[in-house]
């Protein structure tokens, strides 16, 4: 779980998207185990982005 709250707070730090959004994008690949910060918040960063 840890995982997952550092890669949002990443995401929305850098972002400035919505929190749900990214919170959700990044629970799935959390449940498809992905379990590295660092990888959730590339991913995340890559679909997120503007």
């Amino acid at each position: 779980m840890d995982a997952q709250r550092i890669a949002v707070d990443a995401i929305v730090a850098l972002t400035d998207c919505d929190r749900e959004a990214a919170a959700a994008f990044i629970r799935k690949f959390y449940l498809a185990g992905v379990r590295d910060p660092k990888r959730l918040t590339f991913k995340g960063l890559q679909a997120l982005r503007s």
